[in-house]
């Protein structure tokens, strides 16, 4: 399994990644103001007393790659919270709910960073980018949650997953309920959906009928209300 690194602090004759795993969050801070920029990065390193130069060469391809770093740091941060231990009473509908809220309450101190970072990865140069990492996202939630399909269900449950999570993600961004409550309310409808969708997938897979992932996923990004 894809396994992140995490530091909690940072060495003395720290390396490049050893700087790429501990710096995000606090470059995150900073974006909050000043948005993922250099101005941000430097201000992240000034303060945690790392070399201006070295994070500069960490992060050397820009807003991207601070972006991906925090994004790591947060794959980072569920794997630690969710062991095998505390999921193995779940059922598999309530493990993913709780691994998709986790990341939005992970950085729900840093909405605002999250909000600038969504904005530069819809950018037409980061797309490709961009979709990776959402594909890294909902790869890693499947396997924490105990997932060990091979077949064109490995597939079909990642890209629904990316979906639902991407959908949620634009409702949290706009959330101004309390606790998120809206948020919480809006992803327990898209595991609704993703439910229905298995057993509409299983009815139709045995009648040999076909079914369109793509529509499916086009209601996940925009649903009725």
């Amino acid at each position: 399994m894809y396994r992140p690194t995490k530091l909690d602090t940072l060495p003395d004759d720290a390396t490049l990644d050893e700087v790429r795993a501990f710096l995000p969050p606090f470059i995150a801070e900073e974006a909050v103001f000043d948005g993922w920029t250099a101005a941000a990065r430097d201000a992240a390193a000034s303060g945690q007393g790392v070399d201006a130069g070295l994070a500069q060469l960490a992060f050397d391809q820009g807003p991207m790659d601070m972006i991906e770093a925090w994004i790591t740091q947060v794959d980072a941060q569920m794997i630690e919270a969710f062991p095998a231990e505390r999921i193995a009473g779940m059922k598999i509908r309530e493990r993913i709910t709780a691994l998709v809220a986790f990341r939005f309450e992970a950085v729900a101190h840093q909405r605002e960073a999250l909000r600038r970072a969504t904005a530069i990865m819809a950018l037409p140069s980061n797309l490709g980018r961009a979709a990776k990492l959402s594909w890294r996202t909902a790869d890693l939630m499947w396997r924490l949650a105990g997932d060990t399909a091979t077949d064109y269900n490995h597939y079909s449950k990642r890209m629904i997953l990316s979906g639902v999570y991407g959908s949620t993600l634009m409702a949290f961004l706009d959330d101004e309920s309390t606790d998120f409550a809206d948020t919480h309310a809006f992803l327990g409808r898209r595991i609704d959906n993703v439910m229905q969708f298995e057993k509409a997938k299983a009815k139709w897979t045995n009648g040999g009928e076909s079914l369109s992932l793509t529509r499916f996923l086009g209601r996940l990004r925009y649903p009725a209300r």
